[in-house]
């Protein structure tokens, strides 16, 4: 036999074919849900109602390494598809799950019994440890990343336009055990969440990353609950009478876009008619001679624009070899925050609505002289830096392997300024391949997990949704109690730990959330963001900050404040350390009763006394007590004029009803306080623990 391989090529070859047509043919054919891989954490003492195929007609064999029983299930004759009831044991593990059909067996191996959370939201929850996000201390933090309690599943980008069964697998393929080389482009607030619950829980924690960086709320809902809110009515009962066609649904879009377009950018005198395609600006004969310059790449938030969100034009000229006429070429721009579109010698070559995304165009060859041409671009910041962000080699036009630079001086004109473009009203539709398009993530990455067994969410979302706070605060609550209902519908829970009410509560009858069937759900507040100003009651930031914390109205949410470690200068902060600390402070207090306090004490009531006014905070599930501060920063007071200032603060009073004492000389007679009330305010006010009390106000006035 060995003669025989060693010497004759081709029966070898043939052999082999053979061999492996065998194999392919012994293989088991059952099929699992797409989340079920090795290195999976079960959620401990459920019972999950699993839906599986095989071969039609088989008898499928299930065993369970933890009980050593076995299980036969009948697949369909017709279908092939098969359910069945596993009964997952208390925390425990590794073990192995094998499903025989009669031919090779399929092997589920290193399985845990533990807990699991659905991690989501845009990019502060995509954010990875290293990655593009490079967390503080990322490079130790990545070394130290072995932790094989903890288990992770990356969920990849991906859209559908109706709800999905099968999940599209991200970086880590399935689950995967805590490395280093899992973690480096793992979401970081996940990861940092799970590994303190791990330890602190001494149990096996799995997160599942589905998170889109740049998304609105309205993606992650679904479609039949979406429809009630207002504002997306009309809209998605458009879509819905497309009967979800491809090209029926791109008409749909390109006419709400055209009057959207037309509506918002009217005043955008850089373009014919909010015609995109027709930028009198952009032309390579128009004079540009009293435009200003700058030299790029830079950061808007570093120069003259550093106070202005909008619109800004930018043009210069690049001479063409003679030997490039004629042909088509490349041009690189770097990332630009947060849209760009790109014009040559007049015609529009290429967009993108990503800040993180490298710009990359082809300018066709017939666009392409000798001697002098023209590059325009179209720069729209939503808020935040702006401008070309990359670094100065990444902009430049490329012909195979020459390159001309692009990095230098600029031509640039202001257009339209956000205040101007948000006395619009209305969302920009988005094409039906859109993170942005309605429901298209709760379809593709949300749906097919329903039938996993969890224990709770985590969500860090909102940015993309700041300028819209009203509507947020009915879309969040929906997407909140969408998630709730649908999650675990299958699943019954056996056994889950019931933790008791703070000692204060229980003495003073405050209300405790132990007795609730919903589904924990934890978020994260926006962070402190963009330039500092003291008095700034127009912020669009906090209202969308307060349209968050209204959620915790729902059973089983919780809020953790961000509000103290964000950044002036970047919208995706480092210290996602004390972000999933924090997140895990929730988890362990409410759902697993850890006495460590989770919360602070909430605004209860305001009395006016002397000309100051005295705040009253009652203490929440899981809070601490406020600590003692004679100069506490971020209050502002208005009187009768509605006329805002800067106000003094002190902590004062009993240990259970915390007290707050504000005043102010240049308001004798106060009428209404308002807390971290900005953009990116300066506030101190905190716990005993260290946990900082949220932004609030006392006054319900439209700004």
């Amino acid at each position: 036999m060995y003669w025989f391989y060693a010497n004759n090529t081709m029966k070898r070859t043939f052999l082999s074919v053979a061999i492996g047509i065998f194999a392919i043919a012994a293989q088991a054919e059952v099929t699992l849900p797409g989340w079920m891989t090795s290195n999976i954490v079960l959620q401990q003492q459920t019972v999950m109602h699993l839906q599986a195929t095989a071969k039609k007609g088989a008898t499928v064999k299930i065993t369970t390494s933890w009980d050593n029983q076995t299980t036969k299930v009948q697949a369909d004759k017709q279908t092939g598809a098969f359910t069945f009831d596993l009964r997952v044991p208390k925390a425990g593990g590794p073990y192995t799950l094998t499903f025989n059909d009669g031919k090779q067996p399929l092997v589920l191996e290193n399985v845990m019994a533990g807990e699991v959370w659905f991690c989501s939201g845009q990019s502060n929850m995509e954010m990875p440890v290293k990655g593009w996000g490079k967390v503080k201390n990322y490079e130790q933090e990545v070394a130290n990343a072995n932790h094989p309690m903890v288990r992770l599943f990356q969920v990849k980008k991906t859209v559908a336009h109706t709800p999905q069964t099968q999940v599209s697998l991200g970086h880590t393929k399935g689950w995967a055990v805590c490395t280093p080389e899992m973690v480096e482009e793992f979401s970081a607030a996940a990861y940092f969440f799970a590994r303190e619950v791990s330890q602190k829980l001494g149990i096996a924690v799995g997160v599942v990353n589905s998170s889109w960086g740049g998304t609105p709320a309205e993606s992650w809902v679904s479609h039949e609950q979406l429809r009630k809110v207002t504002g997306f009515e009309d809209y998605l009962k458009r879509i819905e009478e497309t009967g979800y066609d491809e090209a029926k649904l791109n008409t749909v879009f390109q006419e709400e876009h055209a009057a959207w377009q037309k509506r918002v950018f009217g005043d955008d005198k850089g373009l014919v008619d909010a015609d995109y395609n027709r930028a009198c600006w952009a032309a390579a004969d128009f004079d540009d001679s009293q435009w200003k310059t700058m030299k790029q790449p830079v950061r808007w938030s570093t120069n003259e624009l550093a106070s202005w969100d909008g619109l800004v034009w930018f043009r210069r000229t690049i001479d063409i070899p003679a030997d490039w006429a004629g042909k088509d070429i490349k041009i690189s721009l770097g990332e630009i925050d947060d849209r760009d579109i790109t014009y040559w010698n007049g015609e529009r070559v290429g967009s993108n609505n990503s800040w993180s995304t490298k710009r990359l165009y082809t300018i066709p060859g017939r666009l392409v002289k000798s001697g002098r041409n023209v590059v325009t671009v179209r720069v729209y910041d939503t808020g935040g830096e702006g401008g070309f962000m990359g670094q100065a080699d990444a902009m430049k036009v490329q012909n195979g392997n020459n390159n001309l630079s692009l990095a230098g001086e600029w031509k640039y004109q202001k257009s339209m300024s956000n205040q101007a473009i948000n006395n619009y009203k209305g969302v920009e539709p988005r094409g039906p391949r859109d993170a942005w398009f309605p429901s298209n993530l709760y379809n593709a990455m949300v749906a097919p997990f329903l039938d996993m067994p969890i224990r709770g969410f985590i969500w860090y979302q909102g940015c993309s949704n700041v300028g819209r706070a009203t509507q947020y605060e009915s879309l969040f609550q929906t997407l909140i109690l969408d998630w709730q209902e649908r999650f675990n519908r299958t699943a019954q829970v056996t056994s889950y730990p019931k933790p008791e009410p703070q000692q204060g509560e229980r003495r003073r009858g405050f209300f405790s959330q132990q007795e609730t069937k919903a589904l924990p759900f934890y978020f994260v507040q926006l962070a402190n963001y963009l330039a500092r100003k003291d008095v700034q009651t127009d912020s669009e930031w906090a209202f969308l900050r307060e349209a968050q914390r209204k959620s915790l109205q729902l059973d089983g949410v919780g809020m953790m404040v961000n509000i103290d470690i964000g950044e002036a200068g970047d919208i995706h902060p480092k210290n996602k350390q004390e972000v999933g600390r924090r997140l895990a402070l929730l988890a362990l207090n409410r759902t697993y009763g850890k006495e460590e306090p989770c919360a602070a004490p909430e605004f209860y009531q305001m009395r006016v006394q002397d000309g100051k006014a005295m705040l009253t905070f009652r203490p929440v599930w899981g809070s601490d007590v406020l600590a003692q501060n004679a100069d506490i920063k971020g209050f502002i007071v208005a009187g009768p004029d509605h006329q805002w200032h800067v106000a003094k603060a002190r902590t004062e009073g009993e240990r259970f009803m915390s007290r707050v004492v504000v005043e102010c000389p240049e308001v004798p007679y106060p009428i209404a306080v308002r807390y971290a009330w900005a953009d990116n305010p300066e506030c101190n006010l905190q716990t005993q623990s260290g946990l900082p009390v949220g932004p609030f106000r006392t006054d319900d006035w439209a700004e």
